[in-house]
């Protein structure tokens, strides 16, 4: 067992530092020297055996059932130098074979039919609202930020994102815009403050109807935005604009088509559709199986080559596609370091098992995209070629204009105090 154990460490950690204290106290030392050592520590030959079975799964079950200690480093480092790694070495045939095996079965997996995507949402989404409230910004934009410069900080990023969203939808007053996925409420509001549109949100979350129509409700807004609990192929009606934020990596890659025929059905002929998403910057792959089992059931993380076949079949106009790269990075860097500092209180409303499962959900999402392997695309879709501008300096002054528009609105809202 330890012999085969070692051979299996030593194969997948060939760049780096790390030594692995074995059950019986034996230290194995891989990589080529170079970094900081890190170091890990396994309680048992059983979590050995679980690791040697399916890396993939059983890193993040050991260190959430406490089987597997970090005791050089921090997580994140320990993660990095993992995944790092992995894309690097020839895995043993039989690991090989089941990633196979999970990349063509993704479609079964992601069977995601409107009793199954609500399900989905409520094993993640449905979470105490007051867990999200312990870690992410004021406005809970549980999505990538933008960040215009370094050292923002994530509330002032949030506020760049639907900002940067606004601009590239060219809102105009009194449009009807629908909003797919809209969370607790933010985008939304936002758009109906300082766009003056008529916003509809729609969820699959309860958890998060109630804190959007609560939030609408207290808006002081003349035509506030309204939220309803209906699954986007349920939607109706026409819409000037459509805009997804963080809800297409929910959909499931055997739903594409429907989602975009179902956009195009709702845009009307001189409309403008944007969706945000988190994708995979090479090949089709499967889901990470720890974040499918634990954090996002039904979950797909898509690659371009699977995104635009299904656009280009709906009848819809690719307009512009920007690619957000560390910017999600930067997000969980906040997210990890405010989940960590009420980490006592989390522990509270669960465990904490609880806690380290997201320790490793927030710090293995980080790693990914600090190394590359996935990023956000922004993907503009219209129906007609001439319904944006013909170059992308509109979105600059669209920024500007709503920048102005806040600032405004925080100097009316500092005179009422």
């Amino acid at each position: 067992m330890q012999s085969a154990f070692e051979k299996f460490v030593r194969c997948f950690i060939r760049r780096g530092s790390l030594e692995v204290e074995t059950p019986q106290g034996k230290p194995i030392h891989a990589g080529d020297g170079s970094g900081v050592l890190l170091g890990l520590r396994f309680k048992d030959e059983h979590a050995q055996w679980r690791l040697l079975r399916d890396p993939e799964l059983a890193f993040g079950e050991l260190y959430m059932d406490g089987a597997m200690e970090i005791t050089r480093g921090t997580l994140l480092d320990v993660l990095q130098l993992v995944l790092a790694n992995l894309v690097q070495v020839n895995q043993p045939r039989w690991l090989s074979l089941l990633h196979l095996l999970r990349t063509q079965l993704r479609r079964l997996a992601q069977q995601n039919d409107p009793f199954r995507a609500r399900k989905n949402v409520a094993h993640h989404y449905d979470l105490d609202h007051r867990l999200y409230d312990l870690f992410l910004d004021a406005d809970k934009q549980y999505s990538c930020a933008y960040f215009e410069h370094g050292g923002q900080a994530l509330d002032e990023a949030q506020l760049a994102k639907k900002r940067h969203l606004a601009a590239k939808l060219l809102i105009e007053p009194g449009q009807r815009v629908l909003d797919i996925g809209c969370g607790w409420g933010g985008m939304a509001l936002y758009l109906s403050r300082l766009c003056e549109a008529r916003v509809t949100g729609v969820t699959l979350s309860a958890e998060q109807l109630a804190i959007a129509t609560r939030r609408a409700a207290q808006s002081g807004l003349a035509q506030p935005p309204e939220f309803h609990l209906r699954d986007y192929r349920d939607e109706r009606g026409r819409y000037q604009r459509i805009v997804s934020v963080g809800m297409f990596e929910h959909v499931g890659v055997g739903f594409y088509d429907a989602f975009f025929r179902k956009i195009a059905d709702l845009l009307t002929d001189d409309g403008v559709a944007l969706i945000h998403t988190i994708g995979r910057p090479d090949v089709p792959s499967a889901t990470n199986p720890f974040i499918a089992k634990y954090i996002f059931p039904g979950g797909h993380l898509p690659s371009l080559s699977e995104i635009m076949p299904a656009i280009e079949r709906s009848g819809l106009i690719t307009t512009d596609v920007e690619i957000l790269r560390l910017h999600y990075a930067f997000t969980l860097q906040h997210w990890y370091a405010s989940f960590q500092a009420h980490r006592a209180e989390i522990a509270q409303l669960y465990d904490e098992r609880f806690c380290r499962m997201w320790e490793f959900y927030l710090a293995a999402s980080e790693a990914t995209f600090r190394l590359g392997q996935a990023v956000n695309f922004q993907i503009q879709l219209v129906k007609r070629v001439d319904a944006v501008p013909l170059t992308r300096d509109y979105i600059g002054r669209a920024e500007e204009a709503l920048r102005a528009k806040e600032n405004s609105a925080q100097e009316c809202v500092a005179q009422l105090g």
